[in-house]
């Protein structure tokens, strides 16, 4: 049965209206059996995140702890340069990032256990080790026993209706062959809670949202018949049963239109409204581009955007570090991060955005040379590394722990993925300890580490 406009609307493209997962965009977090839960905010004004994700795990003593005094082998090609805060230095190669240092908080004593990437990436995206730590890679992928990532946890504890997901992943989903990086959607709170994930890089001059366009010869007018619309799909159910049971899709048409209708988030998108110098500040690449997209989809409202810097592991140095880092990494990361915060700073947003720089892990103090290689690298190292904070409250112009001379463990208090994992949710107004249930239905903290309060006190640690 086909709805009949002046132009005849197919039902594939009727779906598109109402499905996810069309056309690199996922809506599962629109799915119908949203859990009820309390909500647990506190009574201050909950800010968004904006989690930069260095995926593969950067070379901190390369980038923000470098070691211009430890031996060769070990010190960094790069030079240390100073910043606009006395006594913090920077590598070379992010020259922008040091003129804002007094926008930046380093905690240079982060640590843990596991120098695996995707049990590692878990935890840093959850902050939770992963329930059930399994044998190898295959057996470690994206499973529905994860613990939830942010934005989904979030959308669990305060669910919203008004077409604004409470997250988004972009621009591609963390994948590489038959391996899937875990931490990446809701785990067991199930795929009704599920960020959104746009699989498109927004640098292409094609770059669009299908599934937030309306389909040809549907405009806005007429999407005043969608009960009508929803009507004609729903006397259909048996071609809809495969995708969902009849209540979920029904909630998934909704707010799918909601969203259509309302502008919030379509307007997000449409990155090509920016003005060229905009769009050059960031830089003509995936990872500006990705950043800009980012500060759009906070303006419009989204609590928590995750932005992969690269291709899953594109951070994985074991080959080429120094030429990896000088030449693709470092530059578009300092031009992107420095244009976020200049007009996130500009329009006041700074002060309730929390910008987090994290990678899984850092990199081994020793540079080595992997068998058949001639161009030496640095390999996994989780005994200590940097992660970078910005806004959000965040006391700007200093340093948190430090780490050894050879930058290989944390000599000061260590900080943990579960602790970074506890001041995400701080910064979106959800106490660590709001309970969640589990598939079993019995209760479990959403977290058990600790807010990093030196970043809003800054208090020596």
């Amino acid at each position: 049965m086909i709805f009949e406009t002046p132009r005849s609307l197919s039902r594939r493209k009727l779906l598109q209206v109402g499905c996810s997962g069309f056309a690199g965009l996922s809506l599962p977090s629109v799915l119908a059996g949203r859990a009820q839960a309390a909500d647990a905010a506190a009574p201050r004004r909950p800010k968004a995140v904006i989690l930069v994700l260095l995926t593969g795990g950067a070379a901190h003593q390369d980038t923000f702890d470098l070691k211009p005094e430890a031996p060769d082998g070990i010190r960094s090609d790069f030079k240390p340069i100073d910043t606009r805060t006395p006594g913090i230095q920077l590598c070379e190669h992010l020259p922008l990032l040091a003129a804002r240092s007094d926008k930046l908080a380093i905690v240079r004593s982060m640590s843990h256990g596991d120098n695996g990437h995707l049990p590692a990436t878990h935890t840093m995206l959850c902050g939770t080790q992963m329930p059930l730590r399994r044998g190898s890679d295959l057996d470690n992928v994206l499973s529905r026993r994860d613990w939830p990532c942010y934005g989904a946890a979030l959308d669990f504890v305060r669910p919203r209706h008004d077409g604004v997901p409470n997250g988004v992943t972009l621009p591609h989903r963390l994948i590489e062959g038959p391996l899937t990086w875990p931490g990446q959607h809701a785990g067991f709170l199930g795929a009704a809670h599920d960020p959104w994930e746009i699989n498109h890089d927004p640098n292409k001059p094609d770059f669009r949202v299908d599934t937030l366009s309306l389909p040809d010869g549907l405009g806005l007018d007429r999407l005043g018949l969608r009960r009508s619309l929803l009507e004609q799909i729903n006397r259909d159910r048996g071609h809809l049963e495969a995708l969902a049971d009849a209540g979920a899709f029904s909630e998934q048409q909704q707010i799918a239109l909601t969203l259509l209708t309302s502008g919030k988030v379509t307007d997000a998108f449409r990155i090509e409204r920016e003005p060229a110098e905009v769009r050059d500040r960031y830089g003509r690449h995936m990872f500006g581009q990705s950043l800009l997209l980012a500060r759009r989809l906070v303006e419009a409202g989204v609590p928590i955007v995750q932005a992969n810097m690269g291709i899953v592991q594109s951070w994985d140095t074991h080959v080429d570090n120094f030429g990896r880092l000088k030449n693709g990494l470092l530059p578009p990361l300092d031009s992107g991060v420095s244009a976020l915060l200049d007009d996130l700073a500009a329009t006041g947003l700074l002060d309730e955005t929390l910008v987090v720089l994290a990678g899984e892990f850092g990199r081994t103090p020793k540079i080595s040379l992997l068998p058949g290689n001639t161009v030496p690298g640095r390999d996994h190292w989780a005994h200590v590394y940097s992660t970078v904070f910005a806004g959000g409250g965040v006391r700007g112009g200093q340093t948190i722990g430090r780490s050894d001379k050879t930058a290989a463990a944390p000599i000061t208090r260590s900080y943990r993925p579960e602790d970074l994992g506890a001041t995400i949710y701080h910064a979106l107004g959800l106490e660590p300890s709001t309970e969640i249930t589990d598939p079993l239905g019995r209760p479990l903290p959403l977290n058990r580490g600790e807010v990093i309060e030196p970043l809003f006190s800054g208090a020596a640690v």
